[in-house]
């Protein structure tokens, strides 16, 4: 038996497009920012830095559930689960959300297509595939809402910080590293690399659930015997 292309495109497409968006779920790429600290300060006394004439260059990026904290050029770097305003963001936590309901959604599917390709038979089952390819697209577009809310509101996650800097670096480095929120310098933040790795996963997964869900289509059997032509004969009504 011959798969369809289009099973064959879903079934490829949709555990890529799993891997990306998982990928981006788990990395702290989502946002990103950097700011130059002067030296003698705090942060540059704290982070080995003190006695230096040029200061720290800090490199700060946040994630649905990790946030870090690195010195640039250099190996040092302290990563800590997202807290403070940034992880109690309503619209951080809907991100985490659909995120997760997203990867359950497209495994789901991935396991029904699985099942409803069969190619070691003869005939598959369009129908399970299809439903397969209907949760796989779901789940994209599911991620793809994610994204859109994250990267819409991306400067103002965590803001509520009344000291004015960006709750998730403040309120952790303070927890871990005593020192005072007010001596922070505030960030200015942008979209990072993990949010193209979701961006590009979410369109995938929606291309390879329609795909799959073309599956509902019977497709043309060019090796089936052809049904012979029906002759139609005509009445002729005789009159006397």
């Amino acid at each position: 038996m011959q798969t369809p292309a289009s099973m064959v495109m879903g079934i490829v497409f949709a555990p890529l497009g799993l891997v990306l968006v998982f990928t981006a779920a788990i990395t702290p790429q989502w946002r990103e920012g950097q700011v130059q600290v002067g030296p003698g300060g705090a942060l540059g006394a704290s982070w080995g830095g003190g006695g230096g004439g040029e200061g720290l260059l800090l490199l700060r990026s946040d994630g649905l559930w990790e946030s870090c904290l690195q010195v640039a050029h250099s190996e040092l770097k302290q990563c800590w689960p997202v807290s403070g305003p940034y992880q109690h963001d309503s619209r951080v936590r809907t991100a985490q959300g659909l995120v997760l309901a997203s990867l359950f959604l497209c495994g789901a599917g991935i396991v029904l297509a699985s099942v409803g390709v069969r190619c070691w038979t003869d005939l598959p089952l369009r129908g399970i595939a299809a439903a397969g390819g209907l949760l796989v697209a779901l789940a994209g577009l599911l991620s793809l809402i994610a994204l859109g809310l994250y990267t819409h509101n991306l400067p103002s996650l965590g803001n509520e910080d009344p000291s004015g800097n960006s709750g998730a670096g403040g309120s952790a480095l303070q927890q871990h590293q005593r020192v005072p929120t007010h001596r922070l310098p505030r960030l200015s933040l942008r979209p990072a690399g993990s949010l193209y790795f979701g961006w590009v996963g979410g369109w995938v997964q929606v291309l390879g659930g329609a795909a799959l869900m073309l599956s509902f289509k019977r497709p043309r059997c060019p090796s089936c015997p052809k049904r012979p032509p029906v002759e139609r004969t005509e009445a002729y009504e005789v009159t006397c």
